[in-house]
């Protein structure tokens, strides 16, 4: 898919998220999830979502997601299930074909939305989900971390359960507090710090820096890879987000010299599930 199409798929998707808001989004889904009881196909995907945002809410990291996207012939596979019971003209047949029909494209805004949901919610923006962790952990091996612009701080949060023994210091700037719930509602201690201040005070006292989901339309990103290069050249700079798309400036991207040597299980656990193909680098 071109890059400017699919910017532009991504920003209509975003639309479509103010529209689907009749009902409060877990409520209305699991309502769709009792609709959809004898349709597999659809049936995985909501429950998947239902069980996603049940262990974010009880303080757990969710699973893996597979793609939150409806398969392109689920009219044609719902009808053969139909015809199959129930015999052309019956009334119960065609109750139930007009109210799947009916409730599909709400079903499908909703999966697409999931991500919104997440952000709007909880504040997580990179989907953080347990094995993505465990396979960041082992990556990491112990040394020590400094998370930047860790918003509420779920990947932190996973660390330190993961790995009791390693240090992970987690700093925010909290400057998103009254624009989202970035900052609102965090999961684990977060300092009070803006990136650079964050890296000229501990830049020495650990071997990775992370930051995740940097915003798109500011340049800090590019600041913090400045400052590394310049004065602390021994960190590893982890870059989480989705190059040339949703994060990260345009000049980071840009000028930023990537690799992904040793980061194949990290990033085969941070499997997208929706359009957003966000990955993790190394950046230099």
């Amino acid at each position: 898919m071109k890059l400017q199409k699919k910017k532009q798929l991504k920003k209509r998707l975003r639309n479509l998220h103010q529209q689907s808001r009749q009902a409060p989004y877990i409520e209305q889904l699991a309502k769709d999830g009792q609709l959809f009881t004898d349709i597999p196909e659809v049936k995985f995907l909501i429950n998947n979502v239902l069980e996603s945002d049940r262990l974010i809410s009880n303080g757990l990291l969710p699973q893996q997601l597979p793609k939150l996207l409806l398969p392109d012939d689920i009219q044609d596979r719902i009808y053969k299930r139909l015809a199959s019971k129930y015999p052309a003209g019956d009334p119960v047949g065609d109750r139930l074909w007009d109210q799947y029909t009916a409730a599909l494209p709400e079903v499908d805004r909703l999966l697409r939305n999931y991500r919104d949901y997440l952000e709007d919610t909880y504040g997580m923006w990179s989907y953080t989900s347990a094995p993505f962790i465990a396979a960041l952990s082992d990556y990491l091996a112990g040394q020590p971390v400094l998370e930047i612009m860790a918003g509420n701080g779920y990947i932190s949060r996973g660390l330190r359960q993961h790995n009791a023994s390693q240090r992970v210091i987690t700093t925010d700037s909290k400057t998103w507090v009254n624009e989202n719930q970035t900052g609102r509602h965090p999961v684990t201690t977060v300092a009070k710090l803006d990136a650079l201040t964050a890296i000229k005070k501990y830049g020495n006292e650990v071997k990775f820096v992370i930051m995740s989901w940097s915003p798109d339309k500011v340049e800090i990103d590019w600041q913090v890879l400045q400052l590394i290069r310049q004065d602390f050249p021994h960190l590893q700079l982890l870059v989480v987000g989705e190059k040339n798309g949703a994060t990260n400036s345009a000049h980071f991207w840009r000028e930023a010299r990537l690799s992904q040597n040793g980061l194949d299980k990290v990033n085969h656990r941070l499997q997208s599930f929706d359009l957003i193909d966000e990955q993790v680098y190394l950046a230099k």
